[in-house]
């Protein structure tokens, strides 16, 4: 139960709606009582009529009264339960809203190392079938534990004022029960845990086999895959199954404890009329009421004890998600202005996860309004720079500075929302093309999510599609061109009109032509801004006011495009490499 304390603050939050439903529970169940009381009385007003003298009307009206009143208040119990279950049940709905929210709420404050060494489909099972789990025991697993304490408090005190050594009897079974529950809920919680985690396993892979289909698809994978997944299919059914069976024992075993009580009952009260112990058999009616008023409490003990040691299982894994903090954290909750001025002084950065290094002393300064683009081969650490400065890392050895600022000292949401970026894999929603554009923008007004396409170049191209900009895209976008999503992302930075635009080799998958197009309308856009471009193509950085070359972490040549065209070195192989091709297209 140490992990399921995490929700108690839930159980504060709701503290009126759970008092509530126990004293429905309690009056509830002081009115299912009166049916065992008005049945012996009704039993002893027939034993008085062959004993004495009373006339038949006299019964007949006794016993019309006790049907009446049996009818009547178990009607009231009945409303009386189905208000409880309105009340904790419910309680328990607004416990999963909140739970669910705070999960997805701490996914999005934990940084990317995170979501490196953990799985989009295991992340997945936790917010949903981990939660559906725990909200299981909120609900049913609260409400029935409270009915079942209530119900055995007021029934014992009942059957005690009736017989207290019947009632002896009656519960010896009980602590039996009580030690096989405890054997069993120990060995459903290690089977639960297991079988959560197969689970997870499932999402994490069928997840990645969804988003990687086309690439299955191509090299004719179909069948490896699916008897990758039969194989992890009946792995998860053995661990289903092996939890089932521990699970089956519990109805039996309450039906037969229930039985052996009710033998209890009949025999020895019975023994105990015969001496003259109880003095009418309708108290042994009344009590094999009792005993069986016990027995769905009773029966439930096991399906609940179940319904703890699952959710104690689920809320083990939410709770090592939910105790990560974040690398990286807002240290500032004042409001930061952002003007745009980037400093990056003796910078050198290692990735944690792989240990490689990307930056090795990196040094340089773009003022406000200036545009720097930034070259070189592949794994240079170009990306690792724009990363940076949006802050999803932070750096050990060195200091980046914004506005004179060190970046850890600035608002982090103020630091973001001032960045429109453009990463090198565009991302898109399964949504409409304007909604994704509208990503950067939410309020924008259709003339400007026009106008942005228009300046990305992509206007044209919307306008064919038959819903033109309400087109539902697939999942990651998967319905447009490599070109065509590269652009709309472009789009989504530039509506968004920040400070600091930041381009990750977007235009990679566009032509020379329709790259000509947007950096000219670039330069229109970011006169104001402060803009780092980072690409391969001398095209992309031969207007900007600072480029500079990186290799293996390092600045190897740094200046204006006239500067490096003129001295010996990578730019200058590079700029007549590209310029020959270009000739020969």
């Amino acid at each position: 139960m140490k992990e399921l304390q995490y929700l108690n603050k839930y159980f504060v939050k709701y503290k009126y709606r759970f008092l509530l439903g126990i004293v429905i529970t309690i009056v509830a169940q002081i009115f299912r009582l009166f049916t065992p009381k008005l049945i012996s009385k009704s039993f002893k007003a027939i034993e008085d009529f062959h004993k004495t003298n009373v006339s038949n009307d006299i019964i007949k009206s006794q016993l019309i009264e006790n049907v009446l009143l049996i009818i009547g208040t178990t009607i009231i119990a009945g409303v009386l339960t189905f208000l409880m279950r309105q009340t904790l049940i419910v309680m328990s709905r607004h416990i999963e809203f909140d739970l669910k929210n705070e999960v997805f709420k701490h996914y999005e404050v934990l940084d990317q190392n995170f979501y490196k060494q953990n799985r989009t489909g295991d992340l997945m099972s936790r917010i949903s079938e981990d939660v559906a789990k725990v909200r299981m025991y909120v609900g049913p697993a609260v409400m029935y534990t409270i009915n079942t304490l209530i119900t055995f408090t007021i029934v014992i005190i009942y059957m005690y004022n009736v017989s207290p050594r019947l009632t002896l009897y009656t519960l010896l079974p009980l602590p039996i029960l009580s030690f096989i529950i405890f054997k069993l809920s120990v060995e459903i919680n290690k089977r639960s845990t297991i079988f959560q985690q197969y689970l997870s396993k499932i999402s994490s892979y069928t997840q990645e086999v969804f988003s990687g289909i086309r690439v299955i698809k191509a090299y004719g994978l179909e069948k490896q895959n699916q008897n990758n997944i039969i194989d992890l299919a009946k792995e998860s059914k053995s661990k289903s199954m092996s939890l089932a069976n521990v699970q089956s024992f519990f109805g039996p075993l309450m039906v037969t404890l229930i039985g052996v009580s009710n033998l209890v009952v009949i025999y020895f009260g019975g023994m105990m009329y015969i001496n003259g112990e109880i003095d009418s058999i309708g108290k042994i009616a009344e009590f094999i009421l009792y005993v069986n008023m016990l027995t769905w409490p009773v029966a439930t003990i096991g399906w609940v004890s179940s319904l703890v040691q699952e959710a104690e299982a689920s809320q083990k894994r939410l709770n090592e998600f939910l105790k990560v903090e974040p690398e990286i954290k807002n240290t500032n909750p004042n409001h930061s202005v952002i003007k745009g001025e980037i400093e990056f002084k003796n910078v050198s950065f290692t990735y944690d996860d792989t240990n490689i290094e990307a930056l090795k002393d990196v040094s340089f300064k773009v003022a406000k309004g200036q545009t720097l683009a930034i070259l070189g081969k592949t794994g240079s650490g170009k990306s690792s720079i724009l990363t940076l400065i949006t802050r999803m890392h932070d750096v050990k050895v060195g200091a980046i500075l914004m506005d004179g600022t060190p970046l850890a000292e600035l608002n982090l949401y103020d630091l973001r929302n001032s960045i429109g970026i453009v990463p090198q894999d565009a991302f898109l929603f399964s949504d409409t093309i304007k909604n994704n554009i509208k990503f950067g923008k939410e309020n924008a007004t259709d003339e400007e999510v026009f106008e942005a396409a228009r300046k990305s170049v992509v206007h044209d191209n919307i306008i064919q599609f038959n819903q033109q900009y309400e087109t539902i895209l697939g999942e990651r976008g998967i319905t447009l061109s490599g070109g065509q999503k590269q652009r709309v992302s472009i789009a989504r930075a530039i509506i968004k009109n920040p400070e600091i635009l930041l381009f990750d080799d977007c235009l990679s998958a566009v032509d020379t032509e329709t790259e000509e197009q947007i950096l000219n309308n670039l330069l229109e856009i970011s006169k104001d801004k402060t803009t780092i471009i980072v690409s391969h193509r001398v095209s992309s950085a031969k207007n900007a006011d600072i480029i500079i070359i990186l290799e293996e972490g390092k600045i190897i040549q740094q200046g204006s495009h006239n500067q490096l065209v003129n001295q010996e070195g990578y730019y200058k192989e590079l700029y007549y490499k590209q310029l020959s091709e270009k000739e020969v297209e």
